[in-house]
C-alpha cells in the first residue's frame, strides 16, 4: 500500500464548502460557500483562487460543455458566467416554499443536472423535516422532479456502467441505490445500500472512482469512508484533521489526487482553535485509485 498523504492546499476558511469539481481544462478545482454565497475556482498550479458571488446561497457548481458553468443559486438553476460574473436562471423550483434552497448537484453521463432542495437550516443539520425534492434540469432547461419528503437531498453519482443511481439523503444515515434509465434519466427500485454507524455520523457528498467503489465525506466525522456498492461494505476510512467534511472528488494530474471540502459554521471558537484549517480544502494523495472525470452540463 502507498502511504496516504493528507494536506490542506488552502485556507479557505468557507463556512460551509461543498461541490468540489475539477476541471482539467485549467487545473482547477471549483468549489462553493453556500452560506458565503461563493462559487470559487482554485488554480491548482498557481495557487490563485479567484471569486463569483452570487445573490442567494450557492449549493452546487459544474461544468457546461459549451463552456462556463452551471451552478444551483437559491432554489435556482443557473448558468455563471465567470467573465462577467452574472448567474442567469434557466429554471426555478420549490416557487411554494419560500424557506427552500438547493443543497448538492452533480451532472448525469447524459449531461442533466441532479440537484435536490432543503428546508433552509436554523443551525448545521438542524432544520424543518421533509421539505425537499430531487429535481433534474434536463438540457433543453426543463425539469422534472423524482420524488419528495426529502429531509437534505445530499452526495449523488452513477456507476460506471450508468445503469444505476446513488443518491444520500444526509437525515437517513443511508446510502441509497436506484435503477437508472440514461435514455430516459429516470429512476426506479430505491433501496438502501449501506447504513452510516454512529461514530461516521452525517453522509454528506459523494463521488465514485474508477474501480466503481463510493467515497462518502462524513459531516461531523472528520472522515471519508470508501463503500462497496454491490457487497455494502466499507473498504476503507481516512480521517482527516477537521470534523466537519462535506464533500469529495477527484481531480490533478490523471486524478489519481482526492479533494475535500469542509466546514467551519457551528463550530465553537475553542474548537476552531484545535482545528485551524476547518473550512479549508484538503488533498489526499497515495489513495491507490483514481476517479473518473466530472461530465458536463449539456444544455
Amino acid at each position: 500500500m502507498s502511504s496516504i498523504k493528507i494536506e490542506c492546499v488552502l485556507r479557505e476558511n468557507c463556512r460551509c464548502g461543498e461541490s468540489p469539481v475539477w476541471e482539467e481544462a485549467s487545473n482547477s478545482l471549483l468549489f462553493v460557500d453556500i452560506p458565503a454565497k461563493k462559487v470559487c475556482r482554485w488554480d491548482s498550479l498557481s495557487k490563485h483562487v479567484q471569486q463569483v458571488t452570487v445573490d442567494a446561497p450557492v449549493s452546487s457548481v459544474a461544468l457546461r460543455q459549451g463552456g462556463g458553468y452551471v451552478a444551483t443559486v437559491g432554489t435556482k438553476f443557473c448558468a455563471l458566467n465567470w467573465e462577467d460574473q452574472s448567474a442567469v436562471a434557466l429554471a426555478t423550483v420549490d416557487k411554494d416554499k419560500k424557506n427552500n434552497r438547493f443543497n448538492d448537484g452533480k451532472v448525469d453521463p447524459a449531461g442533466r443536472y441532479f440537484a435536490g432542495t432543503m428546508a433552509e437550516e436554523t443551525a448545521p443539520a438542524v432544520l424543518e423535516r421533509h421539505q425537499g425534492s430531487l429535481y433534474s434540469l434536463f438540457p433543453d432547461h426543463h425539469v422534472e422532479k423524482y420524488f419528495d419528503q426529502v429531509d437534505i437531498s445530499n452526495g449523488l453519482d452513477w456507476s460506471l456502467d450508468h445503469k444505476i443511481f446513488y443518491y444520500i439523503d444526509s437525515l437517513s444515515y443511508s446510502v441509497d441505490a436506484f435503477d437508472y434509465d440514461l435514455q430516459t434519466g429516470k429512476i426506479t427500485n430505491r433501496r438502501s445500500i449501506y447504513k452510516l454507524e454512529k461514530e461516521e455520523q452525517i453522509p454528506d457528498g459523494m463521488c465514485i472512482d474508477a474501480e466503481g467503489k463510493l467515497w462518502v465525506a462524513c459531516y461531523n466525522g472528520g472522515r471519508v469512508i470508501r463503500l462497496d456498492p454491490e457487497t455494502g461494505k466499507r473498504l476503507q476510512t481516512v480521517k482527516l484533521p477537521v470534523v466537519k467534511t462535506t464533500s469529495c472528488c477527484f481531480g490533478g494530474k490523471d486524478y489519481s489526487e482526492m479533494y475535500v471540502t469542509c466546514a467551519r459554521d457551528g463550530m465553537d471558537p475553542e474548537v476552531l482553535l484545535q482545528q485551524p484549517e476547518a473550512g479549508g480544502i484538503f488533498k489526499i494523495t497515495g489513495l491507490g485509485v483514481k476517479g473518473i472525470p466530472p461530465y458536463p452540463y449539456a444544455g
